[in-house]
């Protein structure tokens, strides 16, 4: 008698159908500029990473990606590419260089808490982005090759047990952080539970996010303060050394104590304004993305946190305005003093950095104001 053993084949793991949306953000470049221009040179790289690693990987399981230059139905384009980023079951973005128009996109797409895998290329990834877990890339062969690797085992864990929250969906949702992990969206939450926090009480954080700008717009201040004053106290003591016809020698040592009385507040403010300019870059995307979601709201379904959220941005604002009144000729100023001795090079250089970086970022708060009083009218009618 012969006993035949079969052997069953260990069936390959099943693919999702193909259902799934896959929308691709990222920088794209120009690909109808001279072949050896920089736009031409990234279009072609972006290009390779899209054709060859994240095309492929998502194909591994089904789903088809599509990128902005890939849509095909006629319509406004930024009305269509901010659909697909609010809309689509997956989104993968690459955040090399922190491109501004991603970066916003990126905002839109952690509000909804849906799942999204981050790549970028490895030294070109930008600050606030870096703590977030992010597949990195060479554009070596090799590297595009492990990058496609890192995307499809991403896609395999997440289609499995589920994509987690990433740190600023979470922050935006108004979760907490447990200490073994992150924890599902949904984790906690009845679909029909009446008592589940809307959209608009998920924003909490962000609003404890604009009362630190407050306040750190407030510790700026004192340090302009500080400055001033001391500024003043040298410019009388050097009006008197002119008058008392002193030697250059006692006026370069008035010089060379002002310079090292303000060298620490100096730097005070610079490390301040780097804080400040910090936090702007990382709750700018959320901001953003919140008013854009009040936009496309119906007033009559916004709730009162809305109205509240628009009046915040048009305060914070005003105080900034205030706080930073006579910012630019502090810095013109400044610049100016830097030239009179080598003494002062050093204080005047880190003044007009943190000057730099505080006119950057109220850019910022000054476009908030303008779309949150856009939007405020809603509530007058």
């Amino acid at each position: 008698m012969t006993v035949t053993t079969l052997i069953a084949a260990a069936e390959p793991p099943r693919k999702p159908e193909p259902t799934w949306t896959c929308f691709v953000i990222g920088p794209i470049g120009d690909g109808h500029t001279e072949a050896d221009a920089s736009e031409r040179k990234e279009f072609e790289h972006y290009l390779r990473v899209f054709e060859r690693v994240i095309f492929p990987a998502c194909a591994e399981f089904g789903i088809v990606a599509v990128r902005a230059d890939r849509i095909t139905q006629a319509g406004d384009i930024n009305e269509q590419i901010c659909r697909h980023v609010l809309q689509d079951d997956l989104v993968i973005a690459d955040v090399s260089g922190g491109n501004p128009n991603v970066m916003y996109e990126l905002g839109l797409r952690h509000v909804t808490g849906k799942p999204t895998i981050h790549i970028g290329e490895r030294g070109q990834l930008p600050f606030d982005i870096a703590p977030i877990r992010t597949i990195r890339y060479d554009r070596t062969l090799s590297g595009l090759s492990e990058a496609r690797t890192e995307i499809e085992r991403a896609l395999e864990v997440g289609i499995r047990d589920g994509f987690d929250l990433l740190t600023p969906a979470r922050v935006l949702r108004g979760l907490q952080t447990s200490d073994t992990g992150l924890e599902p969206a949904d984790a906690g939450e009845k679909p029909d539970d009446e008592d589940a926090p809307g959209l608009l009480d998920e924003f909490a954080a962000i609003e404890d996010g604009l009362e630190e700008l407050t306040l750190d717009m407030d510790a700026i201040g004192e340090k302009i303060e500080t400055i001033t004053a001391l500024t003043h106290r040298s410019a009388e003591e050097m009006e008197g050394h002119n008058q008392a016809g002193v030697p250059m020698s006692a006026r370069m040592a008035t010089i060379a104590r002002y310079a090292d009385s303000i060298n620490v507040p100096a730097e005070e403010l610079n490390q301040a304004a780097q804080l400040f300019a910090g936090r702007m870059a990382t709750l700018d995307s959320g901001v953003r993305a919140a008013l854009a979601l009040i936009e496309m709201t119906p007033p009559d379904e916004r709730g009162d946190g809305a109205e509240e959220f628009l009046g915040q941005l048009m305060s914070l604002a005003e105080t900034a305005r205030e706080s930073m009144k006579g910012l630019t000729g502090f810095g013109t100023a400044t610049e100016g003093v830097g030239g009179m001795s080598r003494y002062l090079r050093g204080p005047a250089k880190k003044i007009s950095s943190a000057v730099k970086r505080m006119t950057s970022a109220m850019a910022c708060i000054d476009t908030w104001e303008s779309t949150a009083r856009s939007l405020k009218p809603d509530y007058d009618q």
